[in-house]
């Protein structure tokens, strides 16, 4: 039930700067009342009327949690002065406003906004500083007349002050013009919102403003399946059918669109096509830059090559497969070369040949992946420094999430003679720009993955694309080692991937399947394994060595169920546990919990030796050390040895992470994987997905449920179409020697 109280914000406890999030006492008339929620620019001192609902906090008690706000203006002496006092206007404190008051009474707002020149009546005021006043006094008072406006259409405060920056006191004006203009310039705005907005406001449905806004609405849909662009005739039957207007108006939308260079048509093998402008500049840059590297002059490295590759094998004590000489070799002939292979066959080995070569040949080298634990993990398999790719670029970031980017670019370029990346088949094809922006002509990549894994999840199929095309080196290492041929996990996964049932419960093998028949029993029997048989099978961590990989979010052996079951049982709550809960999760000390999304502004601190940095990134693990509800903080454990806080605000970037889905366990690996495998949408239980999930593991794999449904997974080979467009670019190269610009 909403209510609405009237007082003085006395006191501020807790303030986010970057979203306007406080915990502060309202005094009323009855009592302090404490107050949580986006109050942006709300200083102590301020007479709000605030509206909103009570809630019970587990440690503090009973709350309001605000929904809407206004400022009360002060219309006494004292309440003038106090909010003069209060430190809400720039170059007014508490002396300075009991001067103002002094001199001007009731009359001391009117003076700041209509006639500031009168402030220099006052000992200490000057023009510049008048002015200062009366400025500040007017971002106040636009700010506000933003949120009041906004408030009326159910935009936050949080969205207000975005708003506000953007469009400064134009604000109101440009929204009641067109409010769709806020999915295109506001982050975190987008069509649905602004849509809402718009009807709110009484704009007619059928608005071109509308139908535009709904169209590149609907690319952005289809890029997060992974495409770069769309069958024109599909975006026009969609669009159509999500706004509920006539197709012909959605065919006009697309014509201006195009006319104004915010969507690319283009006809691409025989049909028209749409692209979204980022996603076609990329596909452009990608291929020419591509073409150019694998044209350019490099030193071919050939002399005394293979005496070389042969001192390797003595003095590494290994014997190289046919296709890894073959690899060594085209990385020291070509500008770009790609490496790919399934489990087993020798990709680090290779990779750490070729780099023992460059280095003897005094070449400088950068190593990278697309997310922390890949990089990592490369690290760890070369000996040598990798990075992620954002890294590696120096991501950077502005005021605002729109000023982001990379700092290594055309103007500064990667200064270094070869860049090896490992798992391409991560990379999207708007990474894959920014990389290839960053490398010079001259220099070497070589660019190593598993093109059988499961593609990016940002839109494109650069790996794939990339092979397809013919016009890149590409050398295959298909050859599974005598020691990799104990391992049924990389047995069963080259039968996977080649559409063979996997062996299963072979005697003192590493590869189980346990029948279990309704998820119900499944996901027991997960439950059962990771508390109990498997840590008594092999004394395996329940927490650290054991990852449960799922294939959905939802259901009874989805991500979300799992993780909370998991969690009852692996870290069940205590009295010396601290908790907090956060809307539909709670995160419990002890905690195994996932990063979300890459912060390279979050500070972390080395438990060894104090050593500080930056960054925390995309698929990471931690585990929760310490929740703090006094400070608002929850402190996270990563990599054993960083320790990370984090403001309550920022929990939204963790998940907990006992169970996490396929698609996100790419580019990791664990002691041991346990899956469910149960019915679900055939384009979800594929082949590859089940291939994912098998090569994630090291040491052992447990598969729970129906043989009949693993057998589905196997035969089903249906790789989901991915509309990307580098392929066809790079084989119009090909066949006809030019690149379209």
């Amino acid at each position: 039930m909403s209510v609405e109280i009237q007082g003085i914000l006395s006191e501020i406890i807790f303030r986010n700067e970057a979203n306007g999030y406080i915990v502060g006492v309202l005094d009323t008339e009855e009592k302090p009342v404490t107050i949580v929620g986006y109050m942006p620019m709300m200083n102590q001192g301020e007479n709000l009327a605030v509206q909103g609902k009570w809630i019970q906090h587990p440690v503090y008690g009973e709350q309001l949690e605000i929904v809407s706000y206004r400022q009360v203006v002060p219309n006494t002496i004292e309440g003038i002065e106090n909010y003069l006092a209060s430190g809400v206007i720039k170059g007014i404190g508490a002396k300075t406003a009991k001067k103002i008051v002094e001199q001007f009474g009731k009359d001391a707002l009117d003076v700041i906004q209509y006639s500031p020149h009168m402030l220099m009546k006052i000992e200490g005021i000057g023009q510049a500083k008048a002015n200062m006043i009366a400025e500040a006094f007017q971002e106040q008072r636009e700010l506000r007349e933003v949120m009041l406006f906004l408030q009326l259409f159910g935009v936050t405060p949080n969205y207000a002050v975005k708003i506000y920056k953007r469009y400064g006191d134009e604000a109101v004006g440009r929204i009641k013009e067109n409010p769709y203009r806020l999915a295109d310039d506001i982050i975190g705005i987008g069509f649905k919102m602004a849509d809402t907005i718009a009807k709110r406001m009484g704009i007619d449905p059928q608005s071109p403003y509308r139908v535009m806004c709904g169209i590149k609405y609907m690319l952005g849909q289809y890029s997060l399946e992974g495409h770069t662009y769309i069958q024109r005739e599909e975006l026009v039957e969609s669009t159509a059918k999500m706004l509920e207007v006539h197709r012909n108006l959605v065919e006009d939308g697309i014509t201006n669109l195009a006319l104004n260079y915010d969507i690319q048509l283009e006809n691409l093998e025989g049909e028209i096509v749409v692209f979204g402008m980022p996603y076609y500049y990329a596909e452009l840059y990608v291929c020419k830059k591509l073409i150019e590297l694998g044209q350019g002059e490099i030193d071919r490295l050939t002399d005394g090559l293979t005496a070389e590759i042969d001192a390797i094998e003595k003095n590494s004590g290994i014997e190289l497969a046919e296709n890894q000489r073959a690899a060594i070799e085209a990385a020291c002939k070509n500008g770009v070369l790609v490496i790919t292979g399934g489990p087993g066959t020798g990709k680090t080995t290779t990779i750490n040949s070729i780099i023992k070569i460059f280095e003897n040949q005094n070449l400088t080298m950068a190593l990278a992946a697309p997310t922390g634990r890949a990089a990592k993990r490369m690290s760890e398999a070369t000996g040598r420094e990798a990075k992620t790719i954002h890294r590696l670029l120096e991501y950077s970031f502005g005021e605002d999430d729109a000023a982001m980017g990379f700092t290594k670019n055309e103007e500064e370029p990667l200064p270094v003679d070869v860049v090896i990346i490992d798992e391409m088949s991560m990379v999207d094809i708007l990474l894959m720009k920014a990389l290839m922006k960053a490398i010079t002509l001259g220099t070497r990549v070589i660019l190593v993955g598993d093109v059988d894994q499961l593609p990016s999840v940002g839109p494109g199929n650069v790996l794939k694309d990339i092979i397809d095309s013919q016009i890149i080196p590409v050398v295959k290492l298909d050859q599974i080692f005598r020691q990799a041929q104990e391992s049924m996990i990389i047995v069963n996964a080259h039968r996977i991937n080649k559409g063979h049932y996997p062996y299963i419960n072979s005697k003192d093998k590493d590869f189980y399947f346990i029948t279990k028949k309704s998820q119900e029993q499944i996901a027991q029997t997960i439950k059962d394994l990771c508390k109990e048989r498997l840590p008594k099978y092999n004394n395996f961590d329940p927490i650290k060595d054991i990852q449960v990989l799922t294939p959905m979010k939802k259901g009874q052996v989805g991500m979300y169920q799992m993780n909370n079951e998991l969690q009852q049982i692996l870290n069940p709550p205590h009295i010396s546990k601290e908790e907090k809960e956060m809307k539909d999760k709670r995160f419990r000390v002890g905690d195994k919990v996932m990063q979300m999304k890459n912060n390279y502004n979050l500070k972390w601190k080395k438990l060894e030796d104090g050593i500080e940095g930056e960054g925390v990134f995309n698929g990471d693990f931690g585990y929760i050390q310490e929740i703090d509800h006094e400070e608002r903080e929850m402190v996270v454990l990563f990599d054993e040895e960083k320790l990370v806080k984090y403001d309550f605000a920022q929990l939204e970037e963790l998940e907990l992470a006992y169970c996490i889905t396929i698609h996100k366990s790419q580019g990791s690996e664990f002691p041991v994987v346990v899956m469910p495998v149960c019915w679900g949408p055939p384009m979800l239980l594929t082949r590859n997905l089940l291939y994912t999930a098998v090569t994630r593991a090291k040491e052992l794999v447990v598969l729970v449920g129906m043989e009949s449904n693993l057998k589905e997974m196997v035969n089903n080979n249906r790789i989901i179409r991915r509309n990307s467009g580098l392929g066809t670019r790079l084989k119009r190269f090909l066949t006809e020697n030019l690149i379209e610009f």
